[in-house]
């Protein structure tokens, strides 16, 4: 197409254009825009000049599209709908009837605590939904992953959320080390950070990601480090390490705490200098006034509100009988 379209075929003209090639007739088209059939002739002399091809010719007493008005005829009315669907009204999002995937990126040890209570929750208010869950990729790869719309949100603790993005706190605790009950330590209150950092530690932050973990990374602003012995890729595998091993694990008071409540380990004071692990969304501009990114963000704060206040998380009735077998 040539150059001089973009500057001169606008939305007004584009919307007459359309339909002339569907009514192929000035004066119906004068009708249905109420305007006079000389604006309506002008119109179209200016759409023949800047898409250099006749659009609509005589054929007896009727005017009838040329091949390129035909061609026309279909991209033009998809243009007009996408812009209308762009630039109209926003419409209400209904959880309950949506089918659409959310996609949400978690940090390891939110599956032990929040995970859970976040599906049950968005299995109560969106049923229809696809929930999609993730574990934290590398941080250079998260911004680009948020920014085309591979996920919807995502939930961290680094110590410094990216500046890029937007955030939204979750709710912050206190941080505990865990132990298992033979270890020196099991029935000390609290670790001094001079002890911490002369004992080997098991993390699920790789060590090239230490800027990022809110352990390692809280250290690094304090000019210390501490030796992490082993490493593991799965939160998961931290409770089966402990259980055999002399090895410290750090984390959130929650967290810890439900560790302890399934296996013989002692729940420690971390080093005061360690400060508060906080939680927060992440999510990228783009989707910041989308109608279901607002609700999805909304609902995670208020399971945030009820993981604090100690509300039970909610029973998800089944919805569907299943027949008996014959």
């Amino acid at each position: 197409m040539p150059e001089r379209v973009s500057g001169a075929l606008d939305v007004r003209l584009m919307r007459m254009l359309r339909i002339l090639l569907t009514e192929c007739s000035v004066s119906r088209t004068a009708e249905i825009l109420g305007h006079t059939q000389p604006t309506v002739s002008l119109a179209l002399r200016r759409l023949r000049e800047i898409l250099d091809d006749p659009l609509l010719v005589r054929s007896g007493s009727r005017l009838v599209p040329t091949p390129r008005g035909l061609e026309l005829r279909d991209s033009v009315n998809e243009i007009i709908i996408d812009i209308e669907q762009r630039l109209g009204p926003r419409r209400e999002f209904d959880p309950a009837r949506t089918r659409r995937p959310f996609r949400i990126i978690a940090d390891n040890c939110l599956g032990m605590l929040m995970i859970p209570w976040i599906v049950a929750r968005l299995r109560q208010l969106a049923p229809r939904a696809v929930i999609e869950l993730s574990h934290m990729p590398r941080p250079e790869e998260l911004i680009p992953m948020l920014g085309s719309g591979t996920v919807d949100l995502a939930i961290g603790n680094w110590p410094s959320p990216p500046s890029t993005l937007r955030t939204a706190a979750l709710f912050s605790t206190q941080i505990s080390c865990v132990v298992n009950g033979r270890h020196p330590l099991a029935h000390a209150r609290q670790v001094t950070m001079e002890t911490y950092l002369q004992l080997d530690h098991v993390s699920p932050s790789p060590k090239e990601c230490a800027a990022f973990s809110p352990i390692d990374g809280r250290l690094l602003a304090l000019g210390l480090s501490r030796r992490v012995a082993v490493s593991v890729p799965e939160y998961a595998m931290v409770p089966h390490i402990l259980a055999q091993s002399d090895l410290v694990f750090t984390t959130g008071r929650p967290f810890a705490e439900q560790l302890a409540e399934s296996r013989p380990f002692s729940v420690l004071d971390a080093p005061r200098e360690l400060g508060t692990m906080n939680f927060y969304m992440l999510w990228h501009e783009r989707n910041h006034r989308a109608a279901p990114h607002r609700w999805l963000r909304e609902t995670l704060r208020g399971v945030a509100l009820e993981l604090k206040a100690g509300i039970q998380p909610p029973r998800v009735e089944a919805r569907h009988a299943i027949a008996s077998q014959q």
